[in-house]
């Protein structure tokens, strides 16, 4: 890498790690989505270090492992302003488990890496959920976890005894992820299907061994707390509370099948969510909530100069975008090829999350469950993918290598003025945006 390059680089990663000190140090512990209620459930734990019923309060029929690791550093040190620090670590770890595979898929290509820990440090949804009192990042970090260990280029190829304890080591880790989200629980199969792939190819009923040993240890692991569920309760997860019915008050209230497939010119004209075009549309809402304040937590309601930063912001988040969904391409093709070994469990994931999210999204039609920080356990798959194609659009030439890093630079630049709490925008109004008055379109 060219020093002014490398210059560059580090200046704009030192910047996203300064973002998120400057949000650690000044983003209210108390706001967040659902951060009043993860704070009942913290100080539940801490007080009594026993798991409330799940329908006790709104978060408590949440898996509780985030919840108790807050409780016990309440217990250690009772500051509540320290609990945001655990996300904003998990954060950076996220991206550095990120750069570590593109490393090792990559060798040769040093700045891939590189390019791989910027592409998570500068996603929006990353920002802001570094800031929050919310169990998502933990889930991530594990989900990165558990997906760097199954997409290992060594993992097809390892003696017996490293190969177990890989094996073992990616059920901890799913397990992990099951504990701290529900959807943690979809990282299990897609690593499960790395192996399956592996015994597909070498005909070898030792990869299925590896397979079930990894799924059994997740399910040990992270499983404990559903069937506590099952047997207390007599469900694995709850649906329908009454302490949510709230939500039910919420717009639209209805999804049809046309909501998955608009992506309206609100999405970038004015993205936050309750505009009555984007308030229909699955993909678009999820699209400005990932790349931008679109749930407005961060960013003054209503402010002409945070609409047109929007309107910038996603226009240049189709570049990486693309790339994305390029990568996604190209690792389903060396999969039809037989040499895919890495790109199995990535590609599993991100099917497998998609379809959660979109089935999750039929199943509760408010517009508060569209967020693009639950695609946070994607950040490995996206990171590898998008910096995959990045690197190969830039090898095309001097000029393409230049206006790939002058629109990088700018996306990068809007995210920090959007995502820099009270930095650039001030916000003076609680969080969110008041809905009770929409009426549905």
């Amino acid at each position: 890498m060219r020093p002014g390059a490398l210059l560059a680089v580090f200046t704009l990663l030192s910047a996203a790690v300064g973002m998120r000190i400057h949000n650690a140090l000044h983003f209210p512990p108390e706001w967040g989505f659902d951060a009043s209620f993860n704070w009942q459930y913290i100080e539940a734990l801490r007080r009594d270090w026993y798991l409330p019923r799940p329908d006790t309060g709104w978060s408590t029929s949440d898996p509780p492992l985030y919840f108790a690791l807050a409780a016990l550093c309440m217990r250690l040190i009772p500051a509540p302003a320290l609990v945001p620090w655990i996300n904003t670590a998990l954060g950076l770890g996220v991206a550095v488990l990120a750069a570590g595979l593109v490393r090792r898929l990559a060798p040769a290509d040093p700045a891939r890496a590189w390019l791989a820990a910027g592409l998570v440090l500068f996603l929006p949804a990353h920002v802001q959920m570094s800031a929050m009192v919310n169990e998502e990042m933990l889930a991530a970090f594990f989900i990165a976890a558990a997906i760097g260990l199954a997409a290992h280029p060594a993992r097809s190829r390892e003696a017996p005894g490293p190969a177990l304890r890989r094996a073992v080591a990616t059920g901890v880790a799913a397990g992990l992820a099951l504990l701290s989200k529900l959807s943690g629980l979809l990282v299990t199969p897609a690593c499960a299907a790395a192996y399956a792939y592996d015994a597909l190819r070498s005909r070898s009923r030792t990869a299925l061994a590896r397979a079930a040993l990894c799924c059994a240890v997740a399910a040990v692991v992270g499983g404990w707390f559903y069937a506590r569920n099952r047997i207390e309760y007599g469900y694995f997860q709850p649906h329908g509370l009454a302490v949510h019915q709230l939500m039910r008050g919420m717009p639209p209230g209805e999804r049809h099948l046309g909501d998955f497939v608009r992506i309206p010119l609100a999405t970038f004209s004015d993205p936050q969510v309750l505009n009555p075009d984007l308030l229909r549309s699955v993909w678009g809402t999820t699209f400005a909530s990932l790349w931008f304040d679109a749930h407005r937590f961060f960013l003054p309601t209503h402010s002409e100069a945070v609409r047109r930063l929007g309107t910038a912001t996603l226009l240049l988040a189709l570049l990486p975008t693309a790339a994305f969904l390029a990568g996604l391409g190209s690792g389903l093709r060396r999969v039809l090829r037989g040499d895919g070994a890495s790109d199995v469990p990535l590609l599993a994931l991100v099917a497998l999350t998609l379809a959660g999210f979109a089935l999750y999204a039929w199943q509760n039609p408010w517009f508060a469950v569209l967020k693009g920080t639950s695609l946070l356990g994607l950040c490995v798959p996206y990171a590898t993918y998008a910096s995959e194609s990045l690197c190969r659009w830039s090898r095309r030439g001097r000029g393409a290598a230049a206006a790939l890093g002058l629109l990088l630079g700018l996306l990068a630049l809007c995210v920090l003025a959007g995502g820099t709490f009270q930095g650039v925008f001030v916000r003076s109004e609680y969080p969110g945006i008041p809905w009770q008055a929409v009426t549905q379109p």
